[in-house]
């Protein structure tokens, strides 16, 4: 194990026990810096009832941090001219999704001010162990299968009034971006985002089909009851994609020297645009930052999965915690959260 990053953050190793104590933490806990693994601590198993333990090089589901790379996607096309922020998703929608806004803006789902309702409140009094979605699970594989998911959904606000969270609005950003781009939304996040960042184990993994590398996502903190009938059989524009604590430090320095979009694009996404006091944040464009530090961060809690990547472009250190149970990491997030 290598174990003086933590140390570098100020955190002894005995609050580090106590946190992952706290929740049964399963998974992975690394700190990245330059080209130095400073810091790696694996705990508890991939796969619960075969006993199989988690690994460094586990590939985990992070949950809503994948809309990071729904937004480079989308970006991406900006660049190229395929869209603009400008663009009215309604002349890409035509008929579909009636109740959105005809002045919704891809740069409004872009920075959650859309007001677009949403199929998945995050205000809502559900716990990530309810069956939450409307349909069988098996059949949200493709982008086009979620449009009855996210349709009969009134506004919430006037189009760009506001900040609110919402997973809708990046289901409809991945639609947008399939249709007018004419690729298959998994395929265009592979050759845009993930190719160009070199993540040699980040994809898009069916939930009834994973390899061997990938960790099962685990509803409580003991038992066996996994996440496959809760969320989606394949994730997409709001989240869902599997990735590893390599390909994470990977894709930040890759983000940050300009190899997915262009250094004025990464400018553009991570200027501050809202304060979010109660998660200690603020709001950029497909990413969050630190609430004062210029830190990039990439967030996700769903059934099965608590994730949080935090990237510090000034001293290229990126803490990345990746959890394969509903709750267990939060504990150990908190810790590493406040030194940094």
């Amino acid at each position: 194990m290598v174990s003086d990053g933590v140390a570098e953050l100020g955190i002894d190793g005995a609050a580090l026990d106590a946190a992952v104590g706290e929740r049964s933490f399963t998974g992975v806990v690394t700190v990245d810096v330059g080209d130095r693994r400073a810091f790696e601590r694996v705990e508890g198993d991939a796969h619960r009832a075969l006993g199989v333990p988690n690994a460094a090089r586990t590939r985990f589901a992070i949950a809503s941090g994948g809309k990071t790379f729904t937004a480079l996607a989308v970006l991406r096309l900006v660049e190229e001219g395929v869209l603009s922020l400008s663009t009215r998703v309604r002349s890409i929608l035509g008929a579909d999704l009636p109740l959105i806004d005809v002045e919704v803006t891809v740069e409004q789902l872009l920075t959650h001010t859309s007001g677009v309702g949403d199929y998945l409140d995050e205000a809502a009094d559900w716990e990530p162990a309810d069956y939450v979605l409307p349909v069988p699970v098996h059949v949200l594989a493709d982008t086009e299968a979620f449009v009855p998911v996210v349709d009969g959904y009134p506004q919430s606000f006037p189009p760009g009034e506001r900040f609110a969270y919402c997973n809708g609005g990046y289901i409809v950003l991945a639609l947008i971006a399939e249709r007018a781009s004419g690729v298959e939304f998994h395929d265009l996040v592979e050759a845009e985002v993930c190719s160009r960042a070199e993540l040699r184990r980040t994809s898009f993994l069916r939930s009834d089909d994973l390899p061997g590398d990938a960790a099962l996502g685990y509803l409580n903190d003991e038992g066996d009851r996994t996440n496959v009938l809760h969320l989606p059989v394949r994730g997409n524009g709001d989240g869902g994609i599997y990735t590893t604590a390599d390909d994470l430090h990977t894709f930040w320095r890759a983000l940050r020297d300009g190899r997915i979009v262009r250094e004025e694009t990464v400018e553009e996404m991570i200027r501050p645009r809202f304060d979010l006091p109660d998660e200690g944040l603020r709001s950029g464009m497909g990413v969050f930052l630190g609430a004062t530090a210029p830190r990039l961060v990439m967030e996700g809690h769903d059934a099965g999965v608590s994730f949080r990547s935090v990237h510090d472009p000034r001293t290229e250190t990126t803490v990345s915690v990746l959890g394969n149970s509903s709750d267990g990491a939060w504990p150990v997030i908190a810790l590493l959260m406040e030194a940094m």
